[in-house]
């Protein structure tokens, strides 16, 4: 599994944002479309039928965001240390972005939850934002593309996420 932009690959599987668990929303990029999960937006959106795919509210990396969840991580410590039998961190979950998806039967938007703990880089907002767009291009494009993010998930033995750089360089090959 690794996050590359906006996208989490588990082998084969893309998901945009963070790979959803239990009733938790998240969106799967599949062959055959576009698939919400989670409790209140399960659907599939085929894809001859999207004409778009943007994202918004995307936490993007910044200095004061990186301070403040270290600060978040020691008060947790701080906390937890201090109160027995602390339930874990107190500070919220990871960010909620929404997907907009643009189809022919109306417009949805989705939620997806961030896998970046303290937001992504501008280039990979970027980026991301461009490849969502690629993948509306049409049917070819759409299967390219995918299988090719896929194929790298399925080969990729790392455990965790490529570095910044390596990932920008992903994005930016899946683009095209």
């Amino acid at each position: 599994m690794a996050m590359v932009g906006l996208f989490w690959i588990a082998e084969g599987d893309v998901y945009v944002g963070a790979k959803p668990a239990g009733l938790t929303p998240g969106v799967r990029l599949t062959p055959e479309g576009v698939l919400a999960l989670g409790d209140g937006q399960s659907r599939l959106y085929l894809w001859e039928d999207v004409r778009a795919l943007t994202m918004s509210a995307v936490p993007v990396k910044t200095l004061k965001r990186q301070i403040g969840a270290v600060t978040e991580m020691a008060l947790d410590t701080v906390v937890n240390l201090a109160m027995s039998g602390g339930s874990g961190p107190t500070g919220g979950g990871p960010a909620l972005m929404t997907l907009r998806v643009e189809a022919h039967d109306g417009d949805e938007e989705l939620s997806v939850y961030a896998a970046a703990a303290v937001g992504y880089s501008a280039a990979e907002a970027d980026l991301s934002q461009a490849l969502l767009s690629r993948l509306t291009d049409g049917a070819a494009t759409m299967a390219t593309t995918l299988a090719a993010m896929a194929e790298w998930g399925r080969a990729w033995e790392e455990g965790s996420s490529p570095r910044a750089a390596q990932r920008e360089e992903l994005l930016r090959s899946w683009v095209g």
